[in-house]
């Protein structure tokens, strides 16, 4: 028997455009995957594996339970075996409202909370009394925000204007809310006239609300007639409905949009913690549990280890294991009470893994979708160190990825290919690093950094002042214009509160393209998400003299049995959801009537169809034209039309969502970390569209990791030297040539890499 290897072995696979994929992959070992954005490595990983693991994993529980659990679907294969339990450290970006922490994120608070309630002095009742989310534990002053919000006049009233002409900035209460409609038709005020006109005693009324024991009756009026109501005042109504409640089951406003309108300052009463003066008496060691939850990680794990009660040491011993985690991973700087929204790409990567690192189970294959993303190649060396040590405890590691070291470091490579889209879901190459030739991979891997000798004149600078957003130590630098500006460092040492926050708070114009995702749908294509899809069905509405709505498959030209979706799930009980192809209109979503209709020779089905490459020859419309151009130019132009927009990969998206804003004929382009989820080969692509923009006159800044675009910049900054507190300096700028006899982090593997 000891003569059979194990490993997972993976026959027939068929989801996406994976071409009939066959493959064995050997346990214990560290495995990338790697290839073109889109060659089908997703597929594969996470698609095939994740899911059909997951799926049997969740045949083990009582159907009851299983109820309550996510569904899935048997992914399209012919056979997959021996495959282990998967944990899975997927790439997007961590969610989170405004009240989520670290401590919150990694399930530390409630143990904290729970050590104070049982050994803190003097003692206040349960766990949840130490919350400021607690009836008891929440600050009485500020509802447990630990900020004071009021209304600002100023920032609300346009006095110049009529309430007609939104003379009330904030939106639900304008014009086009129902509350800003009612303030002109209730009779109290005059639509038309400027606020400045208006009597003391009109405005006071309008702001205000009436006076002590008078009543303003303001009847709303609907189609059935008026309704009787009463005029509360516009500041009164504001506090009561956006700040006094949580507006977060609102569904046309975010708390961005209340906080824009309003000022807020510290709570004088819990001095910004948002708990009750009387939880923060109780204290541990001399420390109270707000305190606590600012000490930095490493402060943090010492007064865990001082506490000696029986019952506390054991809920301290539970606690411990996660607070070293992200040490270990770096992030010693953070501190419990960091907001997780405030964490940058990089941060929020490595807290991700941790999170699942505190686990002692073994046998476990582990996948990660690009952790090297947001890391600068002095953490990708500490990423491997951990891929190693979950290996070394008998656990088989799979890895998404495009870096090059992560690359080098792999047990085995598995490249996917050749192309990307329908011209790849193949396996091109599997074995060790030496065997690698002749693929895009190989041909990376042999790749000279090059510097840049001659980089553009510098004619004039944006100016930035005394920063001090996050961890900036007050920092006053000028940026020089219309060239392509590199801002690198370690994760955590200020790019982010530098360019996405101070730079673009002194100018409000620029265009930026970040991490968050794109409303992705199975009803959203490629055209529709690039704004043509509208001009397309015009042409065929033309041509054809039919009503547009009939070219929509969201509208009448949708397939009567699927109603344009294309697929049928139909509701089975509690077994594995099913998904299976309209018989109907055959997956193409579109009902017989609509697919009579032609436009040059094609219907709307055979249209969406064609890939931008081919669309390119087939429109003459300027608009489509130049939006099609802008989705070759990213290097998408092996895409269809009609593509979802939810079966397109990380990388992908990330260049949908450039293409979408290179339309604007916009001044700046702040660009996070453009390159993440590309291969090097996508990345030179991509490298050609941020010249281009530079030689039409624009300034384009990007914050980066990847050498090769550093290298290729015409001005290169430096933040650090380290994260959180020990970052936040300048300490380089200057162009790639001059760097390379600079001492900084990047500097040095910039000369490794030349």
């Amino acid at each position: 028997m000891s003569g059979i290897k194990d490993e997972i072995i993976l026959r027939g696979l068929k989801e996406n455009n994976l071409k009939n994929v066959d493959l064995n992959i050997p346990k214990e070992k560290i495995i990338v995957f790697t290839g073109l954005s889109g060659s089908g490595k997703s597929s594969v990983v996470f698609d095939t594996l994740a899911t059909e693991s997951r799926r049997q994993m969740t045949l083990n529980y009582p159907l009851y339970v299983r109820n309550q659990m996510p569904r899935y679907e048997r992914p399209h294969a012919d056979l997959m075996q021996n495959l282990s339990p998967v944990v899975v450290v997927e790439q997007r970006p961590i969610g989170g409202n405004s009240r989520s922490t670290v401590g919150t994120y990694m399930d530390i608070d409630p143990l904290i909370r729970l050590l104070f309630s049982r050994v803190g002095n003097p003692p206040i009742g349960s766990a949840t009394d130490f919350s400021s989310q607690g009836s008891f534990g929440r600050c009485p002053e500020c509802g447990g925000y630990g900020e004071v919000i009021a209304p600002d006049l100023d920032k609300m009233i346009d006095y110049d204007k009529s309430l007609r002409e939104y003379a009330v900035k904030f939106k639900p209460l304008s014009p086009s809310g129902w509350q800003g409609q009612w303030m002109m038709t209730c009779g109290l005020f005059d639509p038309d006239k400027p606020l400045k006109d208006y009597s003391e005693e009109e405005l006071h009324l309008f702001l205000y609300g009436p006076r002590e024991g008078e009543r303003a009756y303001a009847p709303f009026h609907t189609k059935n007639g008026p309704h009787n109501a009463e005029w509360d005042g516009l500041l009164p109504r504001f506090t009561r409905v956006y700040i006094n409640r949580d507006i977060s089951k609102l569904k046309q406003v975010s708390q961005d949009d209340v906080l824009a309108v309003s000022t807020h300052s510290l709570c004088p009463t819990c001095k910004g913690t948002g708990l009750n003066p009387k939880v923060l008496e109780c204290k541990i060691n001399g420390l109270n549990i707000a305190e606590y939850d600012q000490l930095e990680l490493p402060e943090m794990l010492e007064e865990l280890k001082k506490i000696k009660d029986p019952m506390g040491k054991s809920i301290a011993q539970q606690a411990i294991p996660y607070v070293k985690q992200l040490v270990d991973m770096g992030l010693g700087y953070l501190s419990l009470s960091r907001k997780m929204g405030t964490l940058s790409g990089g941060e929020a990567q490595r807290a991700k893994i941790a999170r699942h690192l505190g686990s002692s189970l073994n046998n476990i294959t582990y996948i990660f979708d690009e952790p090297s993303a947001g890391l600068h190649p002095e953490e990708v060396d500490m990423l491997i160190q951990m891929l190693k040590r979950i290996k070394d405890q008998h656990n088989t590691v799979i890895v998404i990825e495009h870096d090059l070291s992560v690359i080098k470091a792999a047990d085995e490579i598995i490249e996917m290919g050749p192309g990307a889209g329908v011209n790849g879901g193949k396996v091109v190459y599997q074995g060790k690093l030496e065997g690698l030739k002749n693929s895009p991979t190989a041909t990376a891997l042999k790749h000279q950094l090059k510097i840049n000798k001659n980089p553009r004149d510098i004619k004039s600078y944006f100016t930035i002042k005394r920063a001090s957003n996050n961890n900036l130590k007050n920092i006053s630098i000028n940026i020089p214009k219309s060239v392509l500006v590199s801002v690198c460092g370690v994760s955590g040492s200020g790019k982010s509160s530098l360019i996405l926050e101070a730079f673009t708070k002194k100018y409000p114009d620029s265009i930026t393209v970040g991490h968050g995702g794109i409303g992705i749908s199975n009803r959203s294509t490629m055209a529709t998400y690039m704004g043509i899809m509208d001009d397309i069905r015009a042409i065929f509405s033309k041509a054809t003299g039919q009503p547009a709505g009939l070219f929509s498959f969201n509208s009448l030209g949708a397939c009567p049995v699927c109603k344009g979706k294309g697929v049928l799930t139909p509701e089975v009980a509690f077994a594995d959801p099913v998904t299976i192809p309209c018989e109907a209109c055959g997956g193409k979503r579109y009902s017989d009537e609509a697919l009579s209709y032609r436009y040059q020779d094609k219907n709307i089905v055979e249209i969406l169809d064609l890939t931008i490459d081919e669309a390119i020859n087939y429109f003459k419309a300027p608009k489509i034209i130049k939006r099609v151009h802008t989705l070759k130019d990213v290097g998408l132009g092996y895409l269809t039309l009609g593509q979802t927009t939810s079966s397109l990969s990380g990388g992908e998206i990330q260049r949908l969502k450039l293409a979408s804003h290179l339309q604007k004929e916009g001044q700046i382009y702040l660009l996070d970390e453009p390159s993440s989820g590309l291969h090097s080969e996508d990345n030179e692509k991509l490298l050609d569209v941020f010249q281009n923009l530079v030689n039409r006159g624009n300034s384009v800044i990007i914050i980066e990791h990847k050498l090769d675009l550093i290298a290729a910049s015409d001005w290169v900054i430096e933040l650090g030297p380290g994260g959180g507190k020990q970052g936040g300096q300048i300490i380089f700028e200057g162009t790639p040539e001059e760097m390379l006899n600079a001492e900084t982090l990047t500097a040095r593997w910039l000369k490794d890499g030349v």
